[in-house]
C-alpha cells in the first residue's frame, strides 16, 4: 500500500480514524488486493449476495438467482471464492450428480463487510448523482 494512502500530507486532513504505523506484512497487502479485486468483480458480489440470502444452494439454481452469469463464468467464480474459503462445495453422491454451494464463515465476514458500501452508497446517493451531473454539464461546456 503506499504511503500515499495511509499517511495524507498537511494538505489532506485524513477522514480515517487513526491507524498506529507499523511495518506493512506484504502478504497482508497481497490479501488486501486480492480481496479487493475480488469484490470489485461483480460475479463474486452477486454469488455472496445469492448465497447470503437464500443459504445453500445448488449450481443450477445459483445459476437462475445471478442473471446473466454463463455457466463457465460461474464455475470459474465459485472455484477461486472456494480456494478463497468464501463457500463450501458439497458434492452428493446421487444421480444425477448434485453439487451445493454455501457460504462459510470467511464469506459471510466478507458480505457483512461489504455491506459497508452498499450503506455509503445509500446514503450519498443524492450527492453522488448531482456531482456527476454537475461535472458531465461542465464537460459540455468546454
Amino acid at each position: 500500500m503506499s504511503d500515499v494512502l495511509r499517511r495524507p500530507g498537511p494538505a489532506q486532513p485524513n477522514p480515517m480514524p487513526a491507524v498506529e504505523h507499523r511495518p506493512l506484512d506484504p502478504r497482508v497487502e497481497r490479501l488486501v488486493n486480492d480481496l479487493i479485486g475480488r469484490v470489485a468483480d461483480k460475479w463474486t458480489m452477486l454469488i455472496l449476495e445469492a448465497l447470503a440470502e437464500k443459504g445453500e444452494l445448488r449450481f443450477s439454481r445459483l445459476a437462475d438467482e445471478v442473471h446473466g452469469i454463463s455457466q463457465k463464468m460461474l464455475t470459474q467464480t465459485l472455484r477461486q471464492m472456494e480456494r478463497d474459503g468464501l463457500v463450501t462445495r458439497t458434492i452428493h453422491p446421487v444421480i444425477p450428480p448434485r453439487v451445493d454451494y454455501k457460504l462459510t464463515r470467511l464469506g459471510l465476514g466478507l458480505g457483512q463487510a461489504f455491506c459497508g458500501v452498499w450503506l455509503w452508497a445509500e446514503a450519498h446517493l443524492e450527492e453522488v448523482e448531482a456531482s456527476r451531473q454537475a461535472f458531465d454539464a461542465r464537460a459540455v461546456s468546454r
